[in-house]
């Protein structure tokens, strides 16, 4: 009656149902894991957006306040020139992508004539010596700015320099070419479709096609020093102002 307990062997049964518990919790405590590091995941990504964004914002604002200064800083160089009939506009980034009538209407302008460009360029057969802008009567770079319906005649702007320098200069000596970008945006400071004769990083002699300085409305617009600002300015100002070498160009 009194006899040692006996022990009742458990089942295969029972076996199974303690294991199936167990590989339960365990996979339960996995799930829960796996749950945790993708809510980590997900906030680490929100995190990242969020500072894309707030980069992304602060570029923005950093670049208005680049657009400001570049029109604030030219202004105040027409304005301490004497030049005080100027305006600038902001145009769309398609802007060369349309034609010059819808440019002329962006732009308010009187007729397409008035529409100007600020080209840079080399004499490619200068003197071994002539390598600045230091003489502007033999200058190795020229900033020419001539109308976007008009054709630049180089043959007329070498012609012009060799008669400027009283034919002391050989002829073979002149040979006026377009500067590659990279020497544009380092002489000018302006990017490509941005650039004018306004306020530049190196003193470049400035050539004015004659044909602007002979229209009827006494203005002409060209780059603003970025490529969606552009500049207009009453021509006779300008002449009286930067005194540049009219020349025909076209």
């Amino acid at each position: 009656l009194f006899g040692p307990p006996r022990h009742h062997p458990r089942s295969p049964e029972t076996f199974t149902n303690m294991a199936t518990s167990t590989m339960g919790a365990a996979a339960a405590d996995l799930e829960a894991r796996q749950l945790l590091i993708l809510r980590r995941v997900e906030d680490l990504e929100l995190a990242a957006q969020q500072h894309r964004l707030g980069a992304l914002s602060l570029s923005d604002a950093e670049a208005e306040v680049e657009a400001g200064d570049t029109e604030e800083r030219l202004s105040a160089l027409l304005a301490a020139r004497g030049v005080h009939d100027f305006a600038f506009r902001r145009v769309p980034a398609d802007y060369y992508d349309r034609p010059l009538e819808e440019r002329r209407d962006l732009l308010a302008a009187d007729s397409v004539a008035q529409l100007c460009k600020s080209i840079v360029m080399v004499n490619t057969k200068a003197a071994a010596d002539v390598v600045d802008c230091s003489n502007p009567k033999n200058s190795k770079y020229y900033v020419v700015i001539v109308q976007y319906m008009a054709r630049l005649n180089a043959e007329n702007i070498k012609n012009f320099l060799y008669t400027l320098n009283e034919s002391q200069i050989p002829k073979k000596r002149f040979n006026m070419r377009l500067a590659p970008e990279e020497e544009s945006l380092m002489l000018t400071g302006f990017v490509h479709n941005g650039v004018t004769c306004i306020g530049m990083k190196t003193d470049i002699p400035v050539i004015i096609d004659e044909a602007i300085t002979k229209l009827d409305e006494d203005f002409f617009w060209l780059g603003g020093g970025e490529v969606d600002l552009k500049l207009g300015m009453r021509t006779s100002q300008f002449l009286n102002a930067f005194n540049p070498f009219v020349v025909k160009c076209s």
